[in-house]
């Protein structure tokens, strides 16, 4: 595995490198060893799989307050995604910036996404599948989200957007009052 950083602190792309011989492939999705420069000890809690099923559709942009705060590690299993994530944390030189990744099937990264981060992704096929590791368990009562379309982030989707949940639609602007998210040392 190779860790390769991004231009927002913390947010990381992991390359996997799968072995392959005339039966097919394996792959190491996740090694603590091999990501302690991620975090040492990093601890997954949930695991998911979503399923998009039109291409063009976004789903996000998602993430948790403290102290449900998460951590994600995305993977693409089927298909192709532009997969978004945007600095909340207040203070971050780069807060309300936006990295955009695409994740394949047949390409060898995930993308580490660090507590503090705002999380979506746009289908650039039919039927993505990507896999979801989370160091903690989703939580209602923490739960945050930031309109896809937000003047403020404007972020550049590569394809008219097709699809969004009624819940992301209705999801509010940012106003000046939004200063960002705040961890204490043991959280980040």
């Amino acid at each position: 595995m190779k860790i390769h950083r991004t231009p927002l602190d913390g947010l990381m792309l992991i390359e996997t490198v799968p072995i392959r011989d005339e039966r097919g492939q394996f792959v190491r999705v996740f090694c603590e060893t091999a990501c302690a420069e991620l975090r040492p000890n990093l601890h997954w809690t949930q695991i998911n799989i979503s399923c998009t099923s039109h291409v063009g559709s976004v789903r996000g942009m998602h993430f948790q307050y403290p102290p449900a705060a998460e951590a994600k590690l995305i993977r693409c299993l089927q298909g192709r995604v532009f997969d978004v994530a945007v600095d909340l944390r207040a203070g971050s030189p780069t807060f309300l910036h936006w990295h955009g990744v695409e994740l394949g099937e047949d390409g060898p990264m995930e993308f580490f996404i660090p507590e503090g981060f705002a999380h979506g992704f746009q289908t650039l096929t039919d039927d993505a599948q990507l896999l979801y590791l989370h160091t903690a368990a989703w939580d209602r009562q923490h739960e945050g989200a930031l309109r896809h379309d937000d003047p403020a982030l404007s972020i550049a989707w590569p394809l008219p957007v097709t699809q969004v949940s009624e819940k992301d639609r209705n999801t509010p602007l940012l106003d000046d009052k939004f200063t960002g998210v705040y961890f204490s040392e043991v959280e980040s």
